[in-house]
C-alpha cells in the first residue's frame, strides 16, 4: 500500500503538499456549509440537475473563474522562476508541467467555458427564445466539460501533470519519452470536455437557426448572436479534428500504435498538422464572440446604431472560413517548401482584412456618438489599441522569411497573449460587466471596476511588451532558466512585475463582486444601460421562462426601436394575453452520465479496465434510460406567470 500510494500520489514538492491541504480544506468547507444550512436538496434540485440555460451559463462562468485562478497561479509561478537569472524556485520538470497545464487550462478550461457561459445566458434572450434548442443536451455539455476539467486538474496531485507542452507534440508525448499517467490525463481530460464543446456548438447552431422570435430574420439578429453562430460553425468543423488527433495519440500510447513515431513508420509532423488544423480555428472560435461583445457594447454606449452591420456579418463568416486555411503558419520553419509557405502566408495576411474591417466599424460607430464611459465601454476602448498591436504583430509573424527570426521566441509568446488576453479575455470581461445586471439583477461597482480595468491593462503592458524585445534579443520560449550573460534580466523582471499586477487586478475583481453583492442596488428597470437588444426588454434577472409573451420583431435593434416609438407616441404598449408556457423538466442524467465518463477516463489513464468498462456501461445505460423517459416537460400556468412577473415589478392584467 505504501508503494502504491507513493506512485499514485504526487509527492516530494512543498507546492504540491500545499495544494493537497487547500483541496482537502476546501472540500471540508463546502460540505460543512451545505450540511449546516441543509442545502443538499436545494443544490441538487436547483443547480446540479437544472436544464435552465441561464443557470448552466452561470455554472460555466463560475467554473471559468476557478480555472482563471488556477491558470493564473501557474503563470505567476512561471514568471517567478524567470524573474531572475539562474533561479532555483522551480525544477525543470516542474516548470514543464506548469507550462503545459497553464496553456491547456487557460484556453480550454477558462476561455472556452467563459465563452459558453455568455452563450448560454445571453443568446436565447437576444433571440426572444425561452430556451436553447436542446436543453438536456445543453446540461450534458456542461457536465462533460466540468468532468474533463476536473480530470485534467486532478493530475496535479494524482499521477503527475502532463509535461509535453500545451499541444503535446510527439515525440515528447509518446510513451517512450513520457511513460507516466500525466499525458493520459491530458488526453482524456481534453477528450471528455471536447465532446461537450462539440455538442454545445451543434446546440447553438440549431438554436440560432430555428428558435428565433417571430419576425427576427438573420439580418435582424443581434451582432453577438451572429458572432456565436460563426464561432459554433467553426467548433463543429474543428473539434472533431481534435477528437481524432487525441484518439490516435492514445492508440500510440495504449495499444502500441505508431501513427506519430518515426521508428514505427509514423510521422510526428502529421500530429503537428492535425493539432494546428484544430488549434488555429480554436483561436478564432474564442475571439469571434469577443468581437460580438465589442459590437453590442460600442453601439449601446455610443447611443448609435452599429456602423456597417452587413459588413460585420460578412467579416465574421469570412474569418470563420479563413481560420481553417492558415494553420501551417505555425511551422514555416519546418521545411514545407516555398510554395506551401507562400500560400499560408497569403491566407494569414488575408484574414487580417475582415478583422481590420471590424476595428474601423467600431471606430465609425463611436464617431459623433454620445459616448458614455461606464465600465463596459472603458474595457471596449481599452481593447482596441491592445488588439491592433496584437493584429499587427500577427501580420509580422505571417511573413514566412521573417518568421525564421520570430519562431519559438518570446516575440511569439507576447503576440499570442496580446491577442488572447487583450482580445479575448478582456472582451469577455467587458461582456461580464455589461450583462452582469441581466444575469444577477444588479450592477457591479463602477469605482472598483475601474480600478480592476486599469490594473489589468497596466499589468498587461508591463508583462508582455518587454517580451517582444526579449524575443528579438534571442530568448526562446520553454526556457526555465537563463544566465546573467544573456542580458535578459531587466526585461524579465519588468515582465514578472506586470504579471503580479494582473494577479492583483483579478483579486480586485473578486473584491468588486463581493462588495457589489453586499451593497447591491437591485435593478428594477431590466434595462440599466438603455440598451438596444431584446434581452433588456425583460426583468433582471430574467424569469425562468424568459419571456411572458413571445416578442414580435420588426427591425434590427428591435427593443431600442420599440422604446423610441413608444416615447414618440407612435406606439402604445401592447395588451398582453398570457398563455401557459411549455418548459423542459430538470434531469439528473447529465451529471450522472458525466460521472461515468470520468470513471472511463480515470480507468483508462491507469489501465484499470475494472473501472473503465463499468464506467462505459454506465454511459450506455444513461443513454438508454433517457431514451425511454417521456416525462421531460411541463407547462407553466398563467397564474404562476403573473405571480413571477409581479415579483419582478411587472403587473400583468
Amino acid at each position: 500500500m505504501k508503494e502504491f500510494a507513493s506512485e499514485f500520489f504526487v509527492t516530494g514538492d512543498p507546492l504540491i503538499y500545499g495544494a493537497d491541504v487547500s483541496i482537502v480544506l476546501s472540500i471540508i468547507a463546502v460540505v460543512s456549509v451545505l450540511t449546516y444550512f441543509k442545502k443538499w436538496g436545494w443544490l441538487w434540485r436547483e443547480w446540479l440537475t437544472t436544464v435552465d440555460h441561464k443557470k448552466i451559463g452561470i455554472m460555466y462562468i463560475l467554473a471559468s473563474v476557478l480555472m482563471l485562478f488556477r491558470g493564473g497561479v501557474d503563470a505567476l509561478l512561471m514568471r517567478a522562476q524567470l524573474a531572475m537569472p539562474e533561479m532555483q524556485f522551480l525544477s525543470g520538470d516542474h516548470y514543464n508541467q506548469i507550462f503545459t497545464t497553464h496553456g491547456v487550462i487557460m484556453i480550454l478550461f477558462m476561455a472556452m467555458p467563459l465563452m459558453f457561459g455568455l452563450f448560454n445566458v445571453i443568446v436565447p434572450l437576444q433571440l426572444g427564445a425561452r430556451d436553447v434548442a436542446f436543453p438536456f443536451l445543453n446540461a450534458l455539455s456542461f457536465w462533460l466539460f466540468f468532468s474533463g476539467a476536473m480530470l485534467f486538474n486532478l493530475s496535479f496531485v494524482i499521477g503527475g501533470s502532463p509535461d509535453a507542452g500545451w499541444l503535446a507534440y510527439p515525440p515528447y508525448s509518446e510513451l517512450a519519452f513520457n511513460p507516466g499517467p500525466g499525458q493520459d490525463f491530458y488526453i482524456w481530460g481534453i477528450q471528455i470536455s471536447g465532446i461537450g464543446s462539440l455538442m454545445t456548438g451543434i446546440n447553438f447552431i440549431v438554436t440560432i437557426l430555428k428558435v428565433r422570435a417571430p419576425g427576427m430574420t438573420l439580418m435582424k439578429m443581434p451582432m453577438f448572436s451572429w458572432s456565436v453562430l460563426s464561432s459554433c460553425i467553426a467548433i463543429v468543423f474543428a473539434f472533431p479534428i481534435l477528437t481524432v488527433t487525441l484518439a490516435l495519440l492514445f492508440i500510440d500510447r495504449y495499444l502500441g500504435g505508431h501513427f506519430f513515431t518515426l521508428d514505427g513508420g509514423g510521422n510526428p509532423m502529421m500530429y503537428i498538422n492535425l493539432i494546428w488544423m484544430w488549434g488555429h480555428p480554436e483561436v478564432y472560435i474564442i475571439v469571434l464572440p469577443a468581437f460580438g461583445i465589442f459590437s453590442e457594447i460600442v453601439a449601446t454606449f455610443s447611443r448609435k446604431k452599429l456602423f456597417g452591420y452587413k459588413s460585420m456579418v460578412f467579416a465574421m463568416i469570412i474569418i470563420s472560413v479563413l481560420s481553417f486555411l492558415v494553420w501551417a503558419h505555425h511551422f514555416f520553419t519546418m521545411g514545407s517548401g516555398a510554395d506551401v509557405n507562400a500560400f499560408f502566408a497569403v491566407t494569414t495576411m488575408l484574414i487580417a482584412i475582415p478583422t481590420g474591417v471590424k476595428v474601423f466599424n467600431w471606430l465609425f460607430t463611436m464617431f459623433r456618438g454620445k459616448i458614455t464611459f461606464e465600465t463596459p465601454m472603458l474595457w471596449m476602448v481599452g481593447i482596441i489599441p491592445n488588439f491592433v498591436i496584437g493584429g499587427m504583430t500577427g501580420v509580422l509573424l505571417s511573413v514566412a522569411p521573417a518568421d525564421f527570426q520570430y519562431h519559438n521566441s518570446y516575440f511569439l509568446v507576447a503576440h499570442f497573449h496580446q491577442v488572447i488576453i487583450a482580445g479575448v479575455v478582456f472582451g469577455f470581461f467587458a461582456g461580464l460587466y455589461y450583462w452582469w445586471p441581466k444575469i444577477f439583477g444588479f450592477k457591479l461597482n463602477e469605482r472598483i471596476g475601474r480600478w480592476a480595468f486599469w490594473l489589468w491593462n497596466i499589468g498587461f503592458y508591463l508583462c508582455f511588451m518587454p517580451q517582444y524585445a526579449l524575443g528579438l534579443m534571442g530568448m526562446t520560449r520553454r526556457l526555465y532558466t537563463y544566465g546573467w550573460d544573456k542580458g535578459w534580466f531587466e526585461m524579465n523582471l519588468v515582465s514578472t512585475i506586470g504579471a503580479v499586477i494582473m494577479g492583483a487586478a483579478f483579486l480586485v475583481q473578486i473584491w468588486d463582486i463581493a462588495h457589489s453583492i453586499k451593497h447591491m442596488k437591485r435593478d428594477t428597470t431590466g434595462d440599466p444601460w438603455n440598451a438596444r437588444t431584446l434581452e433588456w426588454s425583460i426583468p433582471s434577472p430574467a424569469p425562468f421562462y424568459n419571456f411572458a409573451v413571445m416578442p414580435q420583431v420588426t427591425s434590427q435593434d428591435d427593443w431600442h426601436e420599440r422604446k423610441l416609438r413608444i416615447e414618440q407616441g407612435l406606439e402604445k404598449p401592447a395588451k398582453v394575453e398570457l398563455e401557459p408556457i411549455h418548459m423542459p423538466k430538470n434531469s439528473g442524467i447529465p451529471i450522472v452520465m458525466s460521472m461515468f465518463w470520468f470513471f472511463v477516463g480515470f480507468g483508462l489513464i491507469f489501465d484499470w479496465l475494472w473501472m473503465a468498462v463499468p464506467g462505459f456501461i454506465g454511459v450506455i445505460a444513461c443513454m438508454v434510460v433517457h431514451s425511454f423517459n417521456y416525462d421531460t416537460d411541463y407547462y407553466v400556468t398563467v397564474e404562476e406567470i403573473k405571480r413571477t412577473e409581479a415579483e419582478a415589478g411587472r403587473v400583468i392584467t
